[in-house]
């Protein structure tokens, strides 16, 4: 038996998805549901899982590659001296199966266990929040819950399309309620922090609590919230934030200064914030939550991973890849393809000549390698 894996549409309006990591060799045997590859569109990602146990043959994709929803990526056969067909003359029949991957809703972002528990708990993945990458906690959360009430709109809600709140009432509260007004076409609702000690106004604008009133908020009307939770201290609380204005139904748009630079071909996820005269170049991806600091540059082709945080003046040249969850500080040069793992910290004003491992840090002002 032979099967042909088959390109998913992720997305309805994106045909094309880019291939971020092949895990699998030509004449590799694999097992039904080991991961073959794992595709990406600008709101979606999903993993192309064998179909059936045998061996991975007519392979010809790598990493960074572009396909196309229908395109063949490769084939699994019981038998390892099964020639496949040449590529200019593929065919779904001749004893082929196809197999086109139970792919996610479009625009959902989550992770394969994720996407394979929710099916086995039977949870409607088009109530999945979009807003973020849906990880097995999140999932299993979500079904203890029963998909929390918040997530069900009722028909007598009156739900404001201008309205947003900002989570967090420190400095990059003040600035992101700057950008936000910087925008226009936002009504800013309030502000929430969980530090009790925060109330009052933060740039005339009423701190209203903390995330208990995000219940009462959504069943206002209000679905948009902005994360302004720096986390440069600890990440796991900007993250933290973003899980909670997930469960309680908010969505967080990609926020952009009207100062800043993004070249058409660059690729910005929800959650993203660009701060003043930043600048993202061509055929840039900077993933989930990110923040683009002001001032900073990100050269062509660079990919931030979610929720890093590039702080202002950085320069990353092109071709830089950044982990999730790492800390770019003030005035950092990162050289020409350099990769930095995540969680990594670069302190202020140091040069980044070469890759820096994950949870590595480099001292400020001071030249990696030394």
């Amino acid at each position: 038996m032979h099967s042909a894996v088959v390109v998913p549409l992720l997305n309805p309006n994106e045909p094309e998805a880019l291939i971020v990591q092949v895990n699998v060799q030509n004449g590799q045997h694999l097992q039904p549901g080991e991961t073959i590859c794992t595709l990406e569109t600008t709101k979606s990602t999903a993993d192309l899982e064998a179909p059936q146990a045998g061996y991975i043959l007519g392979l010809d994709y790598h990493a960074g590659q572009t396909v196309r929803s229908g395109d063949i990526f490769c084939y699994i056969s019981e038998d390892p001296n099964w020639q496949p067909p040449p590529a200019d003359q593929q065919s779904l029949s001749a004893g082929v199966t196809v197999f086109e991957t139970n792919a996610p809703p479009g625009g959902l972002r989550i992770t394969q266990p994720a996407l394979n528990l929710a099916r086995q708990l039977d949870l409607d993945l088009d109530r999945l929040p979009l807003d973020r990458l849906v990880t097995e906690p999140l999932v299993r959360s979500l079904a203890e819950n029963q998909l929390h009430p918040v997530d069900k709109v009722s028909p007598e809600i009156d739900i404001d399309p201008s309205a947003i709140i900002v989570y967090g009432a420190g400095g990059h509260g003040k600035s992101i309620i700057e950008l936000i007004r910087a925008l226009g076409g936002y009504q800013i609702i309030g502000v929430i922090d969980d530090d009790p000690g925060v109330r009052g106004q933060v740039s005339d604008i009423p701190v209203l609590g903390g995330a208990d009133v995000l219940r009462g908020l959504w069943a206002k009307g209000v679905r948009q919230a902005a994360n302004a939770v720096g986390g440069i201290g600890n990440i796991d609380i900007r993250a933290g934030v973003f899980e909670k204005l997930s469960q309680a139904g908010f969505t967080c748009p990609a926020l952009i200064h009207p100062s800043a630079v993004i070249e058409a071909s660059a690729r910005l996820d929800n959650g993203v914030q660009i701060m003043p005269l930043a600048y993202v170049g061509s055929d840039a991806k900077v993933g989930f939550g990110c923040i683009i600091n002001t001032g900073a540059i990100v050269s062509h082709d660079c990919i931030i991973a979610e929720n890093s945080n590039i702080a202002p003046g950085a320069i990353l040249a092109g071709e830089v890849s950044v982990g999730p969850g790492v800390l770019v500080g003030m005035g950092v040069t990162v050289n020409l393809r350099v990769s930095i793992g995540a969680r990594a910290r670069l302190g202020n004003g140091c040069t980044i000549k070469a890759d820096v491992t994950e949870r590595g840090v480099v001292r400020a002002g001071t030249i990696w390698p030394s």
